[in-house]
């Protein structure tokens, strides 16, 4: 069964929703954002989690409610509902002009939305539902956002950790190698971007890996199990406590810094290297080189690398080459 269904949110709110559905890598086979198979997937996902919640709340507020003597119970209960639902609304009204988004639903998602609809709407419509479940779910970090939306892949994986078994997945940035196995150890989080990683080591092969979860796709635990290695499980949490989102291993680097590239340093966050000490201009990292690469390619001027040669060398390279394209 399929069924549309209207539901109006502010143009802020629809705009955040896009924004994890493109970052959580939604996406039709012409590249345009699937904003409804995202919304299909939270509905499945959180449908459980924010009723509890909200029951949870509305319990708290009762019980404040009735310690008033005036009060009776199905009037405090009446009450809360009433203070949830209109503190959540004059969030929803504040943020803007509103829209309109036509919401399909089919499979799981068509069987959570009957239930609402025959169950708890009470003296909602679907659109008030729906809105204050998108919007409590936006409450929420985007970490946890993540481990909402993908939901069975975190429970897939948890599972292989917990028992040591070994895990089959392929990656949406990976398509040509097909399935990979690995023998997975953690799960961590990268501060800066807020994506959570897969920290494992290859099951065939004597190579530590990081996987981003948002982008892992038919995630299977096998029957295989493994030993783990407490030499590997303890380089993989220093990696998951100093830089997730790479599992190179480390280089020392010593960086050139103007005042400018100083600023750019405190200012650029996403992925930036931590520091491992500075002697006046000279700055000092111990971390992979690719992910100094990236780092460091929108420093320009304002952060010479002395060495390691073979990262100046990509650097040289890389600067080079927009220079002859620009100047083409």
């Amino acid at each position: 069964m399929t069924e549309k269904y209207k539901i109006y949110l502010s143009e802020d709110t629809k705009s955040r929703l896009i924004n994890d559905a493109e970052l959580f890598e939604f996406f039709r086979k012409d590249g345009t954002v699937n904003l409804n198979g995202f919304l299909k997937e939270l509905i499945v996902n959180y449908f459980d989690q924010y009723r509890k919640d909200n029951d949870e709340l509305l319990k708290d507020v009762i019980n404040e409610l009735t310690s008033v003597k005036s009060l009776k119970s199905k009037e405090a209960s009446q009450l809360a509902d009433k203070i949830i639902r209109t503190y959540i609304n004059n969030k929803e009204t504040a943020s803007g002009k509103s829209t309109v988004i036509t919401l399909t639903v089919s499979g799981e998602s068509y069987n959570i939305i009957k239930i609402i609809e025959n169950n708890l709407l009470q003296d909602s419509s679907m659109s008030g539902y729906i809105k204050d479940m998108f919007l409590s779910y936006l409450s929420i970090p985007r970490n946890k956002r993540e481990e909402i939306i993908f939901k069975p892949t975190y429970e897939a994986i948890n599972k292989a950790i917990a028992e040591n078994k070994v895990l089959t997945f392929s990656s949406t940035n990976n398509r040509n190698k097909g399935t990979i196995h690995v023998e997975p150890y953690l799960i961590a989080t990268s501060k800066e971007e807020q994506f959570s990683y897969l920290l494992c080591h290859g099951h065939n092969y004597n190579k530590d890996h990081s996987f981003r979860i948002s982008r892992l796709r038919n995630v299977f635990v096998t029957s295989d199990t493994f030993t783990k290695d407490k030499k590997i499980e303890a380089r993989l949490t220093d990696m998951g406590t100093r830089h997730p989102h790479s599992a190179a291993s480390d280089i020392h680097a010593v960086v050139l810094m103007t005042d400018r590239g100083k600023d750019m340093y405190r200012m650029i966050v996403k992925n930036r290297p931590a520091l491992s000490k500075s002697e006046g201009d000279k700055y000092h990292f111990d971390w992979p080189e690719m992910q100094l690469e990236d780092y460091f390619r929108r420093f320009g001027k304002e952060a010479i690398v002395i060495r390691p040669k073979s990262l100046k060398q990509k650097l040289v390279k890389y600067y080079g080459d927009a220079g002859e394209t620009y100047g083409g």
